[in-house]
């Protein structure tokens, strides 16, 4: 596990870390808190539902519950990612619901120091940053910090569950 640390004038961090899993999207890195992830999974085909949304790519079968998976990338409006041998299902729980989010590739679990994680820009109308937490630079690349909470909200959720 690596851990993204502060800058050294901030480094006297008065908030436990973040405990985070980075995954890819395309070449784009994610992540989502650990706290509401129950496990990751290789990818495994999915049952298709007849009018379903079109981010619901199916069903699958998890020690006897069925639960939806989710295209991740065209939740987040990044168009439609095709699953490849790389691709893993990250089981999620928020509310007693329990969801697949289908991402390309699970690339590690961090522990984050609060002060690290960047606000979302301000940009003109038309960018929808309500899915996201914040920005976390690591290793020269940027991490977008998803708020699972806030993409699957009690509106969202009765779409899925």
């Amino acid at each position: 596990m690596m851990t993204a640390e502060a800058p050294a004038s901030q480094s006297h961090a008065s908030e436990p870390p973040i405990e985070i899993i980075a995954f890819y999207l395309g070449e784009q890195q994610f992540c989502v808190r650990t706290t509401s992830i129950r496990e990751i999974r290789g990818y495994a085909k999915s049952t298709p539902l007849p009018h379903a949304p079109p981010e619901v790519m199916g069903m699958m079968n998890l020690r006897g519950a069925v639960i939806p998976v989710i295209n991740t990338a065209r939740k987040l409006g990044l168009g439609r990612s095709e699953p490849t041998e790389r691709s893993a299902i990250v089981v999620a729980e928020l509310g007693g619901a329990i969801f697949g989010l289908m991402v390309d590739r699970v690339s590690d679990i961090l522990s984050v120091a609060t002060e690290v994680i960047q606000p979302v820009p301000e940009m003109n109308s038309g960018f929808d940053k309500s899915f996201v937490e914040g920005i976390i630079p690591q290793q020269g690349e940027m991490i977008c910090f998803l708020n699972l909470e806030r993409m699957f909200s009690e509106t969202n959720k009765a779409e899925f569950f």
